[in-house]
């Protein structure tokens, strides 16, 4: 049999994100990262944005059939090895994403909670992230919140005013909901360092905790990165634990490679290895 024609591809993972133009987050980020790593990327748009690396002014969701259809396209075409989700768009988006991943058991998901841009612009409503803890969360394999991400996520409408749960708590709770996996970020702490815990497992507790060092920077796309990095290291076949550490590693060496395009937060360059091979340039 001819050489090419018996070789075989490359894990594919699914991503269902919306497009952002300034290619610093969305869509854009995790193509980049998926194929960065080894993997085949394959996309379905959930939401066109106008946005560049200074924040978001609009969004417009795709309608849910288009996004039901493109994927199932996809997977009645391509074996998938793992899914990775960002930005919804649209609560009826979210209820055609989660009944398609329910045909999908077997295959991992990563979960990033995009509930607002990095300004702040917000990205979604208490309808969505009630749809994420009831609908979706079930279905995660990891979970990618930041501080922020995971207060929101945790507290449920009828709390009491006086609830104010630790980051553990929230993590908890998280997991309650039915994720397997928490990976609970602290880019919004205050700390010298950045410390990434991740929860979940048999047990529910602590599996592991990684430290990095704080860049001075602010980058547009950094949670997008990491999660479609985890996503790719679990298409490959790394457990969790170890995919964590792998997509973290990546990512921080993405955002430490960075650069300021516009007028707003520096991007992550996620093909830092093909450039520092060839000494930065981009010819051959």
């Amino acid at each position: 049999m001819n050489q090419y024609l018996a070789r075989l591809p490359p894990p594919m993972v699914l991503t269902f994100a919306a497009c952002d133009p300034s290619g610093g987050a969305g869509l854009q980020a995790d193509l980049m990262t998926i194929a960065a790593l080894g993997c085949h990327p394959l996309s379905v748009t959930t939401a066109l944005t106008v946005q560049d690396t200074v924040g978001v002014a609009s969004v417009l969701a795709i309608d849910a059939d288009w996004v039901e259809d493109q994927a199932r396209t996809l997977l009645e075409d391509m074996p998938v090895a793992a899914f990775k989700i960002g930005l919804l768009g649209s609560v009826e988006n979210l209820a055609v994403i989660a009944e398609i991943l329910a045909d999908y058991p077997g295959v991992p998901l990563v979960l990033d909670p995009v509930l607002a841009s990095g300004r702040g612009d917000e990205l979604a409503d208490q309808e969505m992230i009630s749809g994420l803890r009831e609908i979706l969360l079930p279905l995660t394999t990891v979970l990618t919140p930041n501080t922020l991400e995971a207060r929101r996520l945790a507290t449920v409408d009828d709390a009491d005013d006086d609830d104010h749960p630790t980051l553990a708590d929230c993590a908890q709770r998280l997991l309650s909901f039915g994720c397997a996996y928490v990976l609970l970020t602290g880019t919004h702490d205050s700390s010298p360092r950045v410390v990434n815990r991740l929860y979940g497992g048999a047990g529910g507790g602590l599996v592991r905790s990684d430290a990095w060092d704080r860049l001075p920077a602010t980058y547009h796309g950094s949670g997008c990165t990491l999660a479609s990095a985890l996503a790719a290291q679990l298409a490959i076949g790394l457990p969790v634990s170890d995919a964590t550490r792998a997509a973290q590693e990546y990512t921080w060496l993405a955002l430490a490679a960075g650069f300021r395009a516009g007028m707003g937060q520096h991007l992550p360059d996620r093909f830092f290895q093909m450039r520092r091979a060839r000494g930065g340039r981009l010819d051959g």
